[in-house]
């Protein structure tokens, strides 16, 4: 299972800093990833990045005790710039660190999708997040929605943030691209 941008602890992040933005923000994310493995039972998790927010905090420690239930699925994470935890931390939850490019198998996973030059003779693809896409659209009575999505081109697939808490860097389909946008539950096709 390959996903991006958890941002795990941000919401106890913002909570210290005396924002208030409610805990169950961080259980629903957490309850939403479960329902995920129930569903698809992976036995490898790679996060291309932000897996958390910030310095440990109350809610690491809850995902300590998640991860300890899951101990037996591999779980790699190609660092992004939001994880910033000691290496001892990651080593205690199972956590293997990868900086960069991660390889394996046909593909190969890095957080920034900027690292993948536009028109670069990239011989794999590449899945990345960081920039938790979203696409606008528009109605026939003038709306304008914005939804989270999965962009795809020719060598690239930029994941949407899995965390709820995050905005949208809205993105502007190309001819020749993909585009799932997540709309209550289901992907929607975007022509």
């Amino acid at each position: 299972m390959i996903l991006s941008d958890l941002h795990l602890g941000k919401t106890g992040h913002f909570r210290k800093h005396g924002i208030p933005v409610p805990q169950r923000i961080f259980r629903e994310d957490l309850q939403r990833l479960v329902e995920q493995i129930s569903y698809f039972t992976p036995k490898k998790i790679i996060a291309v990045g932000d897996l958390f927010h910030s310095e440990a905090n109350k809610e690491h420690e809850q995902f300590l005790k998640w991860r300890n239930d899951f101990s037996g699925i591999d779980f790699i994470l190609v660092k992004g710039n939001h994880d910033i935890l000691h290496p001892d931390w990651y080593a205690k939850a199972g956590i293997e660190v990868k900086e960069g490019f991660y390889m394996l198998g046909d593909f190969d996973f890095v957080h920034n999708p900027d690292e993948v030059k536009p028109g670069s003779e990239v011989s794999r693809f590449v899945f990345s997040g960081h920039i938790h896409p979203g696409i606008n659209i528009s109605g026939l009575g003038k709306q304008n929605l914005q939804f989270p999505c999965f962009y795809f081109s020719d060598q690239l697939a930029i994941l949407p943030a899995f965390s709820k808490f995050s905005g949208l860097a809205m993105m502007k389909k190309k001819k020749n691209d993909t585009v799932f946008a997540i709309v209550n539950q289901d992907l929607v096709s975007i022509k």
